[in-house]
């Protein structure tokens, strides 16, 4: 599959997008997002691919939505491309696969929504985060105002938001908005590993473990409690379940077969 600003590869179990625009900071245009979705949707229906990674070339992971094709934006042109950036994070957050971010440089803006819509996000000890839109005159476009309180707290996201600040790594590890903080050349093999690990469990039962953390998250805590029931009780019709717990009675190596 051939793209202009990103990449996309695969390599066993996992499949790897890198945003490919390093001179432009890995900057998200209406290009870039449109490329993002179809390779998303590719993804998903990749049934040997059991996660995914994300992440930039150069030194960004992404630094942002593109300013220059914003700038000059009107009204319902602004909200169209904050629509076009939401509705290709949603498709990111909700794929049934696990997804993790490997940051090895500036994600701000846009770039820290990429990662926000990750279920798992690790830095290079290089990566900065921050959404630094109000200097722009403008709020976060992709989510940022409704992930990142939810994955640091209220108060710290609304200082983070309000002021701009840009933060390193040790500080996004302390707050919450990170994993884990690796050296940048240990960063693609730690990334690929934990992919590799989460590939080699039972894969329906990671997606509707997914599903069931990303519904609880939005609901009251007996509402989730039903949906993890159903999800659990989904799981006993699986020919996964059953190599799982066989192959745990019979002390011997599982062998999932997605089914």
């Amino acid at each position: 599959m051939e793209f202009k600003n990103i990449t996309f590869v695969k390599e066993g179990k996992i499949g790897i997008v890198t945003l490919n625009r390093p001179k432009a900071l890995n900057a998200l245009n209406s290009e870039t997002l449109r490329e993002l979705d179809t390779a998303f949707d590719a993804l998903y229906a990749d049934k040997e691919i059991l996660a995914v990674i994300i992440t930039g070339e150069g030194k960004a992971f992404v630094a942002g939505a593109d300013i220059s094709e914003m700038k000059d934006l009107n009204t319902i042109e602004g909200r169209e491309f904050g629509i076009l950036g939401n509705k290709v994070f949603r498709k990111l957050e909700n794929m049934g696969k696990p997804v993790i971010a490997a940051v090895n440089g500036f994600a701000l803006g846009g770039g820290c929504e990429l990662s926000m819509a990750c279920d798992i996000r690790i830095a290079s000890v290089k990566a900065k985060f921050g959404q630094p839109e109000s200097g722009l005159g403008i709020t976060p476009g992709f989510g940022g105002t409704q992930r990142l309180p939810r994955l640091v707290g209220e108060g710290m996201a609304k200082e983070l938001i309000f002021t701009g600040k840009i933060v390193d790594a040790k500080e996004a590890l302390r707050i919450g908005l990170v994993n884990r903080v690796v050296e940048p050349e240990q960063l693609m093999d730690e990334v690929k590993n934990l992919a590799n690990t989460i590939a080699a469990q039972a894969p329906i039962a990671v997606k509707l473990c997914k599903a069931a953390i990303n519904k609880g998250m939005q609901c009251d805590i007996d509402t989730g409690i039903a949906y993890e029931a159903e999800v659990f009780g989904q799981c006993f019709s699986t020919d996964d379940q059953k190599e799982g717990m066989t192959a745990f009675i019979e002390k011997r190596d599982k062998c999932f077969k997605n089914s």
